[in-house]
């Protein structure tokens, strides 16, 4: 049975609030971890806690959203091939560059988040006749970051952190934004 386009848009805006909130809270906690000179391996469970508890309440409530978000997932695969890859290599071409160049990772992070939104909104309206506009959003948010979190870094009065934390910090809100409409759009 197929499911309404409507279903399906607040699944995604489900998923997508729910990123944000894990996004938001284990960036606030990190920080707290890091001025707190807390140990290293803090990182790993506070980010792993994130996601598994807002994950494990989300799907604990709604437990449809699985088969929302796969069959829209599913449209992807009747893409060709070279377009397929094309989609991934968005995705993750960005994040495989943080490990040739760490410094820019909170830049690599925006762009891949933003890129690879960017590129499955237009392939999936092109090839599978779905407009999924919380998914621009999350994307044009994301890019539109890069700058502002340049400025951050590289500002007299800013540093390295705060760059960070505010590129971790517009994830959630892009995430946020585009899970918001996703939810209140008719």
């Amino acid at each position: 049975m197929q499911e309404s386009p409507l279903a399906v848009r607040r699944a995604f805006g489900v998923l997508f609030v729910g990123v944000a909130i894990a996004v938001g809270s284990a960036s606030i906690l990190s920080e707290i971890s890091f001025e707190h000179k807390e140990p290293i391996f803090y990182y790993g469970i506070i980010w792993f806690g994130s996601f598994a508890i807002t994950f494990g309440i989300i799907l604990g409530k709604f437990r449809t959203l699985l088969s929302s978000i796969k069959g829209r997932m599913k449209n992807s695969v009747k893409w060709p091939s070279a377009v397929k890859a094309v989609n991934g290599l968005c995705w993750a071409a960005p994040f495989a560059t943080i490990g040739i160049a760490p410094h820019l990772y909170q830049y690599l992070i925006l762009f891949g988040i933003g890129l690879g939104n960017t590129s499955t909104f237009f392939f999936m309206k092109k090839y599978s006749g779905l407009v999924n506009l919380e998914q621009i959003i999350v994307g044009a948010i994301s890019l539109a970051a890069i700058p502002l979190a340049i400025v951050l870094d590289t500002s007299l009065i800013s540093n390295q952190t705060t760059a960070v934390i505010t590129s971790r910090i517009m994830i959630a809100v892009a995430y946020g934004a585009g899970g918001i409409f996703a939810l209140i759009k008719k």
